[in-house]
């Protein structure tokens, strides 16, 4: 195990009916809050009026923002950062899933820059302070609510680029897994594919070959997930199984899991990012159809992490590691295709033609990470086997 660092400063407030708390938290931090939401789902399931009441009750002044999509986009977030100067807004309240909740980082950084956000995307200069953040989860699996990296989508050069910044931390974040009651079934499925990929990057990709507990964490999150999406799918309203996927979700990518591991990277994210910038699909579906894909190419030089995960999560053993983790690959494949996310690009309509295309504006973003063995060759290759 290497050495490490572990700080999480995001105050968790869990459970059924906390919503109501909202304003009492963000009164500790402002008066004047923007409200950002997305396409309007929480007026239908009574998110929104429970917030609204619970905000004026702390008689705070609220400016609305709203129309956050999935893929959040640059243009919308530069209207959000406009809006937070021009109405002087010292608090940002965030309700949604993680589109949401990463528009609402970039804005909060933005509004207190005089600058271009994008430069913070492009690594052009660096965060140095951002607006108080708090943040209502409906939908879980970015695990944005408790870390500080944002996701956005520069639609004019077909960009997915992140920020990260120890300011960007929500301050508190209300996670009550009845919001999540009215979630369809699609993104049910989209965000437990999320999750999972955002343990298993650093489960195969770290470093250190001796994280036993790390390797435990990650297993039993993996394990947690893929029973209780099947109990949500088949009950939407089952209290037990929502929370444990909405715990698991922020456990997956608060640091905790990667402490310890070294040096890891995100390959998989590297190569969806370009499927949902240039083709909008949905984030967890573009993931659905690079980790089988992804998971063989790497397998095929290092066996043995792979037939690991085989043996721990699908109880398969074979006689050698190569045909333990062609299995296992398979394996999760299926479930993948079972819960209803698409695992090949011909699903999402993309063409075997487009390949090419796609490795090169991956290659941009892979530069941007450092991952120099990921060049447009190999990612052609991989993509390939997404096919």
């Amino acid at each position: 195990m290497q050495n490490f660092t572990f700080k999480n400063p995001t105050e968790i407030i869990f459970g059924m009916q906390t919503i109501f708390q909202i304003g009492e938290e963000a009164a500790k931090f402002g008066n004047k809050v923007l409200l950002v939401y997305g396409q309007g789902s929480i007026k239908k399931n009574g998110v929104y009026d429970n917030v609204v009441k619970s905000l004026k009750g702390a008689k705070l002044e609220i400016t609305e923002f709203f129309g956050v999509k999935s893929n959040p986009v640059l243009s919308h977030l530069e209207e959000g950062i406009i809006l937070a100067k021009r109405e002087k807004i010292n608090v940002i309240v965030a309700v949604g899933g993680g589109s949401v909740l990463d528009e609402s980082k970039a804005i909060a950084a933005g509004a207190k820059t005089d600058g271009d956000v994008w430069d913070f995307f492009v690594n052009q200069t660096s965060i140095q302070d951002a607006l108080p953040l708090l943040t209502v989860l409906t939908l879980s699996a970015t695990g944005s609510e408790m870390n500080p990296t944002a996701v956005i989508t520069n639609e004019g050069k077909q960009q997915k680029f992140e920020i990260s910044s120890p300011f960007l931390f929500p301050k508190v974040s209300i996670l009550d897994p009845t919001t999540m009651y009215s979630v369809p079934k699609s993104y049910t499925a989209y965000s437990a594919v999320d999750t999972i990929s955002h343990v298993i990057e650093g489960y195969f990709t770290g470093d250190d070959p001796y994280t036993p507990i790390q390797d435990r964490i990650v297993e039993g999150i993996v394990q947690s997930i893929m029973e209780n999406t099947e109990i949500c799918l088949d009950n939407p309203e089952d209290y037990q199984g929502r929370a444990v996927m909405m715990w698991a979700a922020t456990l997956a990518l608060n640091g905790l899991p990667v402490s310890g591991i070294g040096e890891f990277s995100f390959p998989n994210h590297m190569i969806e990012h370009s499927l949902s910038a240039i083709y909008d699909i949905a984030h967890g579906a573009g993931l659905s159809i690079v980790i089988p894909g992804w998971m063989t190419y790497a397998a095929s030089g290092a066996p043995v992490k792979f037939a690991q995960f085989a043996e721990r999560i699908f109880g398969i053993v074979s006689n050698s590691p190569e045909r333990t983790a062609e299995m296992g690959i398979e394996a999760l494949k299926s479930w993948f295709r079972n819960i209803g996310s698409p695992v090949s690009l011909s699903e999402v309509n993309i063409s075997e033609n487009d390949i090419e295309m796609i490795a090169e504006n991956a290659t941009m973003l892979a530069q941007k990470w450092q991952l120099h063995e990921y060049t447009k060759d190999v990612i052609t290759e991989v993509l390939k086997l997404c096919c």
